[in-house]
């Protein structure tokens, strides 16, 4: 890529950045965008074919890190021997929440729009997606704990999906916030502590 290019997309990024961070997604102006990176509509075409292909590139390759990094973490310990996973409970996944949060943090502007400016686009269910996941891990460990003789009632599904729902949205406000990261990893410790509690009292363990 040339020099002009590189700066020309540089620009584009950062004007469409401050746009929809302003104005969330659906109430973004692509025409404002273009205006204000300096650029014509046409020359803007030649990059991205649509305002939903400029906001993937500011965030896709952020959404798609922290997903595989969420997914892995819920594989790692699903692949445990059953006898070790009640003692492994929070261990896999609290690392991970540790490593996505510093993550988010790095690329803090990604995940604020993300967060809170997504409406309309296809990553606006991010939290669902997670909530979704973790459903299933909770399901299989369950499974788990029946197999090794130490039975869990069923779960009600309309608290599960508010308990894990809530648990997201707790997370995600250490991001919106911008707290200073050493202070919400002091919070995301505390979290973590008092949701494995509360989810092996209602698990019976």
């Amino acid at each position: 890529m040339r020099k002009t290019e590189h700066t020309t997309l540089e620009r584009i990024h950062e004007v469409a950045r401050e746009e929809f961070l302003q104005h969330g997604f659906i109430q973004a102006s692509l025409r404002r965008i273009v205006r204000n990176a300096g650029v014509t509509t046409g020359a803007f075409y030649g990059y991205y074919n649509s305002k939903e292909a400029l906001f993937e590139a500011l965030v896709g390759e952020h959404y798609q890190y922290f997903m595989d990094c969420f997914r892995k973490a819920q594989e790692d310990f699903a692949r445990l021997p059953r006898e070790r996973q009640p003692e492994e409970l929070g261990s896999i996944s609290g690392a991970c929440m540790t490593e996505m949060l510093r993550y988010a943090y790095r690329h803090l502007d990604a995940f604020k729009l993300l967060l809170v400016c997504s409406e309309g686009t296809r990553f606006s269910g991010m939290v669902d997606e997670m909530v979704e996941i973790e459903t299933k891990s909770t399901h299989d460990y369950q499974e788990v704990l029946n197999g090794l003789g130490r039975p869990s009632p069923r779960i009600d599904p309309r608290l599960e999906h508010i308990l894990i729902t809530g648990m997201f949205n707790a997370f995600f406000e250490l991001i919106i916030h911008e707290m200073p990261l050493c202070r919400a990893e002091q919070y995301l410790a505390k979290m973590r502590m008092f949701y494995t509690a509360g989810w092996m009292k209602i698990m019976g363990q």
